[in-house]
């Protein structure tokens, strides 16, 4: 009883040692919120000064120092040089997915930003990582690349690694397709996978009423009976989305079989090549190299301001369980001390 008693209590210190924890970080969260938090603010980065930094610090690793010092002499002339020049500029976008596109918040204001300082020559490359998700969100996302080329301005996709379902949707409507030798490409196809667990609660003596007003409110639901009527209605409706996710691609990519490569499969890089999914096979890093030899690169980023919420979990991911373990590994030691 006594040892059941000092393991409880030892439990129970734990466990009031992280609520304690949690509510102090909650405390600091909501104070920093008080006081502006994180604020929303756009990030331009020179890549080309990035790239600069980073030659800068192999040569001097691995050229003898009269050979870094002569290096450095010609590049501190070069720089002259590009300070009196006007090059043309290429604006960078990073674009990570998930079903939500929930990047499109931040992609929006990246875009508008873009447009609004844009000047003849200019361009913008986006960096796509996206393998689909909800069909109006990538609409969405897809849109806001499109605001681009409706104001003249030469847009590039660049995908090294996955462009498919609705990560298509996005890079089709770019003048230009680049993709890394096995990026994952395609998945034209529209796809519902409802599980139902009407069967199982009948067993049981449960039931779930329904009550619509419309034939089609509701057709294939989780708890009713599903009728071939509900699932033909579903498949319509589907087979619609596919046909406007095809009409979308067919005219921004014309010279594309859209009905050979509608059928939901996704091709790795070479194949998707072949298929005229994507123009050329090259990575972004490539890509960038290239045209920081004559343009102007910068990185554009929104940072939205981080919600409260968002703020509680970064402090609790990287807090609370350090200073709980902490404490549960001094009452450990003291239970064993002497």
């Amino acid at each position: 009883m006594t040892e059941f008693l000092s393991e409880y209590g030892l439990f129970l210190a734990k466990v009031i040692t992280v609520v304690v924890a949690l509510a102090a970080l909650i405390a600091v969260a909501a104070a920093a919120g008080r006081k502006g938090g994180d604020p929303a603010s756009l990030k331009v980065v020179n890549l080309n000064d990035r790239y600069r930094k980073l030659a800068t610090q192999v040569r001097k690793a691995v050229l003898p120092k009269d050979a870094f010092k002569g290096w450095r002499k010609e590049q501190k002339t070069a720089a002259k040089a590009r300070s009196s020049q006007t090059r043309p500029r290429t604006f960078v976008i990073d674009f990570h997915g998930d079903l939500r596109a929930s990047a499109v918040a931040s992609l929006r204001k990246e875009v508008s930003a873009v447009i609004s300082a844009a000047a003849e020559g200019d361009e913008v490359i986006v960096r796509l990582e996206n393998f689909g998700g909800l069909v109006h969100d990538h609409g969405l996302a897809a849109s806001q690349l499109l605001r681009l080329r409706d104001r003249g301005i030469p847009l590039i996709v660049a995908v090294d690694k996955a462009a498919a379902s609705g990560g298509y949707m996005m890079a089709c409507v770019a003048d230009r397709v680049v993709a890394a030798p096995f990026a994952v490409i395609g998945s034209i196809g529209v796809l519902a996978q409802i599980p139902n667990v009407h069967r199982y609660l009948d067993e049981r003596g449960v039931t779930v009423e329904q009550v619509k007003a419309g034939r089609y409110k509701r057709t294939v639901t989780m708890f009713g009976e599903n009728t071939d009527a509900d699932r033909a209605k579903l498949r319509d409706e589907l087979e619609d989305v596919h046909h406007l996710f095809k009409e979308l691609i067919a005219r921004w990519r014309p010279n594309l079989d859209i009905d050979a490569v509608a059928t939901g499969e996704h091709w790795y890089g070479q194949r998707a090549l072949d298929l005229n999914l994507v123009d050329e096979l090259l990575t972004s890093d490539d890509l960038l190299l290239a045209r920081a030899e004559d343009r102007d690169l910068y990185l554009v980023s929104w940072q939205g301001r981080k919600k409260l919420a968002d703020r509680i979990s970064l402090l609790a991911d990287s807090g609370s369980r350090g200073v709980a373990d902490a404490l549960w590994a001094r009452l450990v030691e003291r239970r064993h001390a002497g």
